[in-house]
């Protein structure tokens, strides 16, 4: 039971870091880095997709683009999947990640 309760806390624990609970704005406040799909990556995705696309708790995107077009890439952003919750990139920025994202081979 211990076990099962600290993993429960742990997964919340990476659940809300990956969120930050921000306005999902990008933490530079530059509008240009807001846009600049490998810079959202690496705020709102690297913790748990690993800086290098490598995977770490979460699935490796290395070549997510051989595995999935840029709608469904684009539906996952949008809508979550799995443990990942929809949203964290909204919109245009969304789109620009799924776009980078659906290019990696």
């Amino acid at each position: 039971m211990k076990k099962v309760l600290m993993g429960l806390l742990f997964s919340l624990s990476l659940f809300l870091v990956a969120c930050g609970g921000g306005d999902g704005a990008s933490d530079s406040g530059s509008s240009a880095d807001q846009m600049d799909p490998e810079k959202l990556y690496v705020g709102k995705c690297s913790s748990c997709h690993g800086g290098n696309l490598e995977g770490s708790s979460a699935p490796p995107l290395s070549d997510i683009g051989a595995r999935l077009s840029y709608e469904e890439i684009l539906d996952v952003l949008e809508n979550g999947q799995g443990r990942m919750p929809g949203g964290m990139i909204k919109g245009e920025e969304a789109e620009g990640v799924a776009q980078w994202l659906s290019e990696k081979n």
